[in-house]
């Protein structure tokens, strides 16, 4: 507080510059449990101004010492001295103190009153723009300067605006204009120079008045008592003391008027009551009379006093401080001898406080008063993006209409406005003041008179003259007086006699205190007039309580000498008999241990003996048995040694032998070596030679550029074609494997048919059971002829086995026979059916893919403008025109844009406004006028959606004119694209039944020998199938694109009812009981802490490392809760919480690309849950799933439009990246050896235009730039695991915004249409393809959106001089348009001499080969860079997860949620 609320002044280095009662609460066992602080009337105008050798309050001057923290860099603060705020006093240091320290500790102050550190820095961001705001410049203009305007590039603007999370533009607008509300109509004025000043001085200090209110919000939100209510309490009153200055103005008005009523009160505390309680207890007592000083108050706060006076003149419509002057001279000059006027001024005026004569100028006194602040600044700041900037103002728009006054009436209600705002500052003081009189009035004060020594602020200087003054001024100097008059010290009877009773003698009945405390006292006190008799109490004269206290003292000492000496001689004999048993008993056990010592010694000795002896007995037998042990072991290895030395000695012979034979054989084949080198080397020379005369030709050859483009001429075309013929024997090769695989596998079938049939019989044979080994002749010679039968069928068995293979040979012969004719003759059949699924399939996907288009682009047109909706409602208000004259100020002007008429058709019917127009109309225009209007009431619009059955109900409701029709355009257009897709699903359907009769009368006709070969028919059958479905998931896909959810939430927006009558419209579905375990409960109060924590607030370094979707499986255990409790409503709001709350993080994080990842998975994520738990889709699942009650297909299509915007988003900011690269890295970058020198021309001619946007010396981007933004976009989607088909989708997206922006450059330059940059573009573009192959992202289309520059770069390698050469490049470059070829070849310039331009005659040529070529291309010339590809998201089942198994990390601080 001392840090916000003090400041320093020519007085004092750390006054206090407001007012505060603190009420400390105490509990029932005396212990402190609580307080609460109340302040009176903040000094805000020394935000704005500072007398000399003053200062503006210490945390401003803190900040500024601590800009170069670096925290504190983000504030853009500077010197105090450079701010207009901080430097009007000439004095910004206060010596002894350090700024830094101090802002530490204030930091450290508010950690202990609960405030996070990221608050804190919202709440410096707030003081620093204040500085900011006064650094401002606002500049006169017009005819006598009745005007004002702020520079646009304004840097204290920016970054006020930056720091709040404002609009500058409108900041700055309205800061030098204002609005008026005058019989009914609207008018913005314009204000002098002068008059913005005020106006931006007056929003610096009702900023700086709600922050220092917040402050003190927070602080007794911290000190309040949580667990009992206080018994008591002590309150400390800390209040500024009586001020005159040089200049004084309405502060000191204040300050000495609060002053007075404290005066007064003491007054009546201290000399009243002190002389009542001397008549009521009736003593011989002359009254002192004292100064009273209630005829001031009543001529301050009386009836027709100065601030009923003050407070009428503010109400006065053109009040100012003369008037105000004159009524107060006209009124108490001569009724009130405590006002005065002065002689030398008619704008002051004097009072004659109780401490001494002030005059005060009347200088400011109304302003002040009227503590006037415009509207239209407040409801900027209310519409921030700072959450505590929105917090102050939101709570100033709810209670603080005593602080904020609109003049002259308000924008929606004048009269309604006036009453609110008609409290003064005055009148507000007043009522606080009344409030702490009450209160002190009802408890027990105390007072504390703080005197200065001197107003030097010198240490060990006393100024008597000062001291006197200001004791003279508190009244301190009249209590002195009457107390030395008086009796200072009392005491009740009762009192008395407790306290002094050891003065007393004998012992006193009840009835006798009173008589033995007179005796007593006439014999301790001799002079009678020291003290004084009253009714109930004895009265003592100064200084007489210290004489009874030192007898009592010298009694008290007597009698305690006499204790002490009893109580010392009772505790020496009880020490003395206490050591005399501890010394008897100490002897008793020493003498027993001594003994039990010599016994146990005894014992050990004998122990001793018995184990020395069987000891050495044990020594000497294992020493025996060592000896024995070495000699049997060294007998062993000396035997050993002698045979391996023999073994060893055959070895080495064995050895010899076989080196002898090797050297021999080496050196037999070194001689054979020599003579083959030989030979070699002489066939080397001969045929170095000849390639030394082949090497001369070929660098003849060389030489000639015509040689190098024809043996590069047709180079890619190859590439191609290879590659492609490649992609096809891969996959025949892969058809034919699979053939094979399935004939080993049924032959390996076979033959192991036979082996287990072999093996039955040997198995058999093996179980007979075995004979006695005493076998009669009868019996072996049964068994020999058992074996030889055995031997024939196994002879037998084999030759069956080779019959069978034969047999099967045949068999695949014939089969193979069978399925070449079979598919001879299906062949017409099969390709009839599948071009007719094919056709039906592409065309029914090129619809949707349409729609899907429109869709997601006025679903990206209606996010941008969400963004700045708030704000534009205002400023839109400016620009409405009504029927009639309206009256407006000369210096605003208004444009209405007109609409154009709508004289289309569409199938006969009328059209519908583009999206373009629909936005202008149901955003930036006004109410439409008779003249003006957009598809009228009584318009074709209305006939058409009677025709196709749309219904009238919601359109009906909206509020404006222009939004209802866009809806109904919308929907009936929807409705008719539904009817022309039914009709089409109608007939597909019923060829698809024809296709299959067909099928099923070929399989009935098909004869026996030909059911081998099914597997055919049921692939085909399958083919069928699959189409089928792929039917019905487009079907499903048009349902879902039914829904208008754009449109719904405009409605929303600008209607209420809508949205009520929305939700109200179905009925709340039966509460089931199911089981809620593993699921999470949000309470109702804690729905916004949580998306703050989960969502919007969570840092970035967090939520990258929080498990993949761990946001989503949060949000979902807490709407499944809500689901299974029955509790609609909740599950509702925490949904639309949650998708406003994942809209503000990603607007926050609209550049960063890992956060928009995240935010895009965990919508996908949240989306696939609540389909996968809803009812349809739940109910044929596995019994895990836990079915959603309620309906949530508005929250899937909100979150359907949310993962879009995100996806566009994710889009947006790698185009940006990239859009400035494309053109250097694709065309003009040099990754090619050998092409030096023309990119060294191409580069010097395009510095030499002036149209290289690149600074000089920087490096020139590349390819390696282009691949590294794309692939921190796929790892950011491979980070998050999102799936393969929607990284294909945005890869494709971005692969055509770099053929299209490279293409259409190279089609409006002609120094890059040659021959090398065609080379060397084909190059990059295969760089390209290749990081797609390296990353499986080939197949999603992004291969094929680079067609169109590959085959432009082809054209420019291509020959270009004979029909034959015209014809291939027809052929070969069948994307591009004919314009686009003919423009390539008009542009194509060689960049050497043995290059040839094309000639008109070739050009001709071409352009007749592709009149005939009947391909469907459009006539267009540049691609459309900006297309955008629809997008689709697949739907993923998510694994089932409860509370158990998520890993919810500490740092998210969702700890408040219950498991339920």
């Amino acid at each position: 507080m001392e840090a916000i609320g003090n400041a320093k002044t020519t007085r004092n280095d750390n006054s206090s510059r407001f007012g505060k009662y603190i009420e400390i609460g105490f509990g029932r066992r005396g212990d402190i449990i609580g307080a609460n602080m109340r302040t009176y009337l903040l000094e805000k105008s020394r935000v704005v101004f500072q007398a000399s050798m003053e200062r503006n309050y210490h945390i401003f001057y803190q900040l500024c010492a601590s800009k170069d923290l670096p925290e504190m860099r983000a504030l853009k603060l500077e010197a105090a001295e450079s701010f207009r705020y901080t430097n009007q006093g000439q004095e910004t240091q206060i010596p002894g103190t350090d700024d830094v320290v101090e802002l530490e500790r204030t930091r450290n102050a508010f950690t202990v009153l609960g405030v996070q550190s990221d608050t804190q820095m919202e709440l410096f961001r707030i003081l620093a723009a204040i500085l900011h705001l006064g650094n401002i410049n606002i500049q006169a203009s017009g005819r006598g300067g009745d005007r004002s305007y702020i520079d646009t590039d304004d840097r204290s603007l920016a970054l006020f605006a930056k720091l709040l999370g404002v609009e500058g533009a409108q900041m700055a607008h309205w800061l030098c204009h204002r609005r008026l509300a005058v019989g009914g109509e609207m008018l913005v004025k314009p204000m002098a120079g002068q008059q913005a000043a005020e106006a931006r001085d007056a929003l610096a200090k009702h900023i700086y008045g709600q922050l220092f209110s917040w402050t003190v919000q927070r602080l007794n939100a911290a000190l309040r008592t949580q667990r009992e209510k206080p018994k008591s309490f002590i309150g400390v009153l800390d209040i500024y003391g009586f001020e005159t200055f040089d200049r004084n103005s309405f502060e000191q008005f204040c300050i000495n008027y609060a002053n007075e009523k404290l005066q007064q009160q003491f007054n009546r505390h201290v000399f009243h009551l002190e002389q009542e309680e001397y008549v009521r207890e009736e003593l011989p007592w002359s009254r002192i009379e004292f100064s009273d000083n209630q005829p001031c108050i009543d001529l301050i706060e009386g009836s027709l006093g100065l601030l009923d006076l003050l407070d009428e003149e503010c109400r006065m419509p053109k009040g100012s401080e003369e008037s105000w002057a004159r009524k107060l001279y006209d009124q108490h000059s001569t009724r009130s001898a405590h006002f005065r006027k002065p002689r030398m001024s008619n704008t002051a005026f004097i009072i004659l406080h109780f401490a001494d004569t002030v005059q005060y100028e009347c200088d400011g006194f109304l302003d002040k008063n009227r503590d006037t602040v415009f509207e239209e600044p407040i409801n900027i700041m209310r519409a921030s993006q700072s959450e505590l900037v929105a917090e102050l103002f939101q709570q100033d728009s709810a209670g603080g209409a005593a602080t904020l006054s609109v003049p002259n009436g308000n924008l929606r209600s004048g009269k309604r406005a006036h009453r609110e705002h008609k409290l003064t500052v005055g009148f507000q003081f007043r009522q606080s003041l009344q409030l702490l009189m009450e209160t002190l009035n009802s408890t027990t004060p105390h007072y504390v008179r703080c005197i200065k020594p001197n107003d030097l602020k010198e240490p060990f200087v006393f100024d008597p003259k000062r001291a006197v003054q200001q004791l003279r001024a508190c009244g301190v100097l009249e209590t002195i007086r009457i107390s030395a008059a008086g009796y200072p010290s009392r005491w009740t009877y009762e009192e008395f006699f407790s306290r002094y009773r050891v003065l007393l003698r004998g012992s006193l009945s009840a009835g006798e205190i009173r008589a033995g405390c007179q005796r007593a006292l006439s014999e301790l006190i001799p002079d009678p007039e020291q003290y004084c008799f009253g009714k109930t109490k004895v009265f003592f004269r100064a200084g007489q309580v210290a004489v009874l206290e030192k007898l009592r003292a010298e009694r008290l000492h007597a009698a305690s000498v006499v204790i002490q000496s009893w109580v010392r001689g009772w505790l020496g004999r009880r020490r003395f008999l206490c050591l005399r048993w501890a010394a008897l008993t100490l002897q008793r056990y020493a003498r027993g241990g001594l003994a039990r010592r010599r016994a146990q010694i005894l014992r050990y000795t004998r122990a001793a003996l018995v184990i020395q002896k069987t000891y050495r007995m044990v020594t000497v037998r294992q020493l025996y048995r060592m000896i024995r042990e070495a000699t049997i072991t060294i007998q062993a290895y000396t035997r050993g040694l002698l045979v391996r030395k023999n073994y060893r000695k055959l070895l080495q012979e064995r050895a010899a032998v076989c080196l002898q034979a090797a050297m021999r054989g080496w050196l037999q084949r070194r001689a054979y070596g020599r003579v083959r080198a030989a030979v070699v080397l002489m066939q080397c020379c001969v045929r170095r030679r000849r390639a030394r005369r082949e090497l001369q030709k070929l660098r003849a050859e060389a030489r000639s550029v015509e040689r190098f483009r024809e043996l590069n001429k047709g180079m890619e075309v190859k590439l191609m074609q290879l590659q492609l013929r490649a992609d096809q024997q891969t996959r025949e090769s892969v058809s034919l494997r699979e053939t094979l695989h399935a004939e080993r596998e049924a032959h390996s079938a076979e033959l192991e048919q036979l082996r287990s049939s072999l093996r039955r019989m040997q198995v058999q044979l093996q179980e007979q059971p075995q004979r006695t080994r005493k076998i009669s002749e009868r019996e072996e010679e049964e068994r020999r002829r058992i074996e030889e039968k055995a031997i024939s069928d196994i002879l037998q068995f084999t030759q069956e086995i080779e019959a069978l293979k034969t047999e099967r040979d045949c068999l695949l012969k014939d089969k193979e026979e069978l399925s070449t004719r079979l598919q001879e003759q299906e062949k017409a059949q099969a390709d009839c059916v599948q071009r007719a699924v094919s056709q039906a399939g592409e065309d029914v996907q090129a619809e949707l893919e349409e729609e899907r288009r429109r869709y997601q682009g006025l679903l990206r047109d209606f996010t941008r403008l969400e963004q700045r909706y708030d704000n534009l409602r205002d400023m839109s208000l400016l620009s409405e025109r009504p029927r009639g004259h309206r009256r407006t100020d000369s210096a605003q002007s208004v444009t209405l844009e007109p609409l154009s008429p709508v004289t289309s058709s569409f199938s006969g019917s009328p059209a519908f406004p583009s999206p373009e127009e629909v936005r202008r109309v149901s955003v930036t225009s006004p109410t439409p006028t008779p003249d003006r209007r957009v598809l009228g009431p009584d318009g074709p619009l209305n006939a058409l959606m009677e025709e196709v059955g749309v219904a009238k109900d919601t359109a009906d409701k909206m509020q404006g004119e222009d939004l209802r029709h866009a809806y109904d355009a919308v929907r009936v257009a929807n409705k008719l694209l539904e009817n022309q897709l039914l009709s089409q699903r109608w007939q597909w359907e019923k060829e698809l039944a024809a296709l299959r009769q067909q099928v099923e009368g070929l399989e009935r006709g098909r004869a026996p020998p030909e059911t081998a070969n099914s597997t055919e028919l049921q692939e085909l059958q399958e083919q069928v199938e699959v189409r089928e479905l792929e039917c019905c998931r487009l079907r499903q896909q048009l349902t879902d694109l039914r829904g208008v959810a754009a449109l719904r939430r405009v409605l929303s927006f600008t209607g209420p009812t809508v949205s009520s009558s929305a939700r109200a419209a179905p009925s709340a579905p039966l509460r089931r009981g199911g089981s809620t375990a593993g699921l999470l409960e949000c309470r109702k109060r804690d729905e916004a802490k949580l998306i703050k924590n989960l969502i919007t607030d969570v840092r970035v370094d967090t939520a990258l490392s929080l498990p993949l979707g761990l946001p989503a499986r949060v949000l979902f255990l807490c709407v499944q809760q809500a689901d299974c409790s029955g509790d609609q409503t909740r599950a509702l709001s925490l949904c639309t919480a949650a998708i406003a709350g994942i809209k503000a993080a990603l607007k926050k994080h609209s550049g960063d690309l890992d956060m928009t990842a995240l935010w895009l998975k965990n919508t996908c994520l949240l989306a696939d849950l609540l389909i996968q738990h809803s009812a349809k889709q739940a109910g044929g699942a596995s019994e895990e799933l836990l079915p959603l009650a309620f309906d949530f297909s508005e929250t899937s299509r909100a979150l359907s439009d949310l993962r879009i915007q995100a996806y566009q988003q994710l889009l947006s900011i790698s185009e940006s990246r990239l859009q400035p690269i494309i053109v250097p890295a694709m065309l003009e970058s040099e990754t090619i050896p050998g092409l030096s020198g023309s990119a060294g021309k191409l580069v010097s001619s395009r510095k030499r235009a002036g149209s290289d946007p690149r600074p000089a010396g920087s490096e020139a981007p590349s390819m390696a730039a282009v691949l590294r933004e794309l692939g921190a976009l796929h790892a950011a989607l491979s980070r998050q695991e999102l799936p393969l088909a929607l990284q294909e989708q945005a890869l494709r997206q971005l692969s055509h915004l770099l053929a299209a922006t490279a293409l259409n450059s190279l089609l409006l330059r002609k120094d890059m249409c040659c021959w090398n940059r065609g080379l060397q573009i084909r190059y990059n573009v295969s760089l390209l393809e290749e990081w797609l192959r390296g990353r499986g992202l080939q197949a999603g289309g992004a291969v094929a959106t680079l067609e169109p520059l590959i085959q432009a770069a082809q054209l420019l390698q291509m020959s270009k001089k004979s029909e034959s050469d015209a014809a291939a490049m027809v052929q070969t470059c069948h994307v591009l348009s004919a314009q686009q070829i003919v423009k390539i070849l008009t542009l194509y310039s060689p960049q050497s001499d043995a290059e040839e331009r094309v000639t008109l005659n070739f050009i001709r040529i071409v352009q007749g080969l592709l009149r005939e070529r009947s391909d469907g291309q459009p006539p267009q010339l540049l691609l459309d860079a900006h297309r955008v590809f629809p997008v689709t998201f697949p739907h993923q089942p998510p694994p089932a997860q409860g509370t158990e198994q998520l890993a919810i990390p500490e740092a998210l601080k969702i700890s408040f949620l219950r498991r339920a």
